[in-house]
């Protein structure tokens, strides 16, 4: 997926992939509870989630992991949190912020990536700050640095982060610098 060669349709369908197989490892935690249900041959027990999830892709990267998760979790809402970096300070600056009336939902917030963890930090505090506890917050990332680590942790140590790949170091713009072997 990150070769250089990859072409958009390939890496797409990889991103959306990678989403769902992420997915089942940040959901297996989720209570369910009994459903009675009348199939064609008679009545049975199924079971569905105890909890209603949101998923939270950060603007615009974040869309392509949406479809994933869904796949996953069909039932799922949707909210939307629009941020872009400010290229001279590197902090985030807001544009969109778009959410399902907060009730008792794990939130599921994604992003392909988390280089200085700035934008990271303040889409979970926007959620914090609408009444999401932090302990109803995963963050759901494909490639992480270690300073993005250190400074999303420092800011929410009780928001759990997942991540499919920990690259070595961020380079002189804020974004990554890939282990090399």
């Amino acid at each position: 997926m990150r070769d250089k060669h990859t072409s958009s349709m390939i890496f797409r369908q990889m991103l959306d992939e990678i989403s769902m197989l992420m997915g089942y490892e940040i959901t297996r935690h989720i209570r369910t509870k009994e459903l009675k249900i009348e199939t064609p041959l008679g009545r049975t027990v199924g079971k569905k989630l105890a909890q209603e999830v949101v998923i939270v892709p950060i603007l615009r990267a974040g869309l392509g992991m949406i479809g994933g998760l869904h796949k996953l979790i069909p039932s799922a809402d949707i909210a939307h949190i629009g941020l872009y970096r400010d290229p001279l300070t590197k902090k985030p600056v807001e544009y969109l912020f778009k959410h399902p009336k907060v009730t008792n939902q794990l939130f599921i917030v994604v992003d392909p990536m988390l280089a200085t963890g700035n934008s990271a930090v303040y889409a979970v505090q926007k959620l914090i700050d609408i009444g999401v506890s932090p302990d109803q917050i995963i963050f759901m990332v494909l490639v992480a640095a270690p300073e993005g680590v250190k400074t999303f942790t420092f800011a929410h140590p009780k928001v759990r982060i997942y991540a499919a790949a920990l690259d070595e170091k961020l380079n002189s713009h804020a974004y990554y610098s890939a282990r090399t072997r």
